[in-house]
Parts: C-alpha cells; structure tokens; sequence
C-alpha cells in the first residue's frame, strides 16, 4: 500500500485541475494564437504562470486505485499488475481467466 500522503496529494491535484482547466485552457489558446498581438499573448502567459503549477494536468500521476501503487499501471483497469494478478486469482475480475498449464 502507498503512503496515504501521496494518494491524498494526487487527489489534491486532481482537484486543482479541474478547478483551473477552463480558466488554463482559455489562456493557453490566447498564448498559441499566432494571429494576436506579442504583447496580449505575452501578457496571458504571464498569467498562465502565476496559476499553481499544480494545476496542470501534466503533475497528476497515475494510481493504482486499489493499492494506491504509482508505478506498472494500466489505464484501462486504473490498476496495478501486482493488485491485477492478486484479484485476477482469486478470480474477482470478470473476464479474467489466469493460464496455468
């Protein structure tokens, strides 16, 4: 199991980015306007960086939702191989059949 303060910091990202996304998207699409003046597209990047830089999609990491795992996830099945394998065998996912031979 991770540490509860990791979960709970990528949980508070999570937040913050839904909170800002409206907010980032209308600035960054200011920023990437070739056709506006340098100035305005200077002045909104300026903005952009002043919002945390938490709010940015690109910091949430990706979880295992049951062990809270950050590392061999797949985004399909929001899950870890290790917690994968350990439902897969004691046969909780449906679909799953596990080869033995």
């Amino acid at each position: 199991m991770a540490k509860t303060s990791s979960v709970e910091k990528n949980n508070r990202r999570r937040k913050l980015v839904d909170q800002y996304a409206a907010k980032r998207k209308a600035l960054k699409d200011v920023v990437m306007d070739q056709s506006k003046p340098l100035e305005e597209r200077f002045r909104a990047q300026l903005k952009l960086s002043e919002l945390p830089r938490n709010s940015s999609k690109t910091r949430i990491r990706n979880r295992c939702e049951v062990t809270g795992r950050p590392r061999a996830v797949y985004r399909k099945l929001k899950m870890s191989r290790v917690a994968l394998r350990e439902l897969g065998n004691n046969g909780l996912i449906p679909g799953l059949v596990k080869s033995s031979w």
